[in-house]
């Protein structure tokens, strides 16, 4: 029996070894094809996005404002116009 479990083992050994350099493998052609596309860890935030500052949000956020106001006052204008 210690002969069997002795290559067994052994069998478990380079078997575990073989997957580590396939997995390093895939990862490496991974990398090259889609930039790191098979990562594991990340969370649903994940969408490969760089972060954003404060300032940039603020900026946004104040061009997004006017966008929507002046489509509020064109819709307004519309519906007004058809009123008449």
């Amino acid at each position: 029996m210690a002969d069997v479990s002795g290559t067994l083992r052994k069998a478990l050994l380079e078997l575990q070894s073989e997957k580590s350099r396939i997995e390093g493998q895939i990862a490496a052609i991974q990398n090259v094809l889609g930039g790191g596309a098979g990562r594991r860890g990340r969370g649903a935030g994940g969408t490969g996005r760089k972060p954003m500052s404060a300032a940039a949000r603020r900026a946004v956020s104040r061009r997004m404002k006017t966008y929507w106001a002046k489509r509020r006052a064109k819709a307004k204008m519309k519906k007004e116009g058809r009123a008449a």
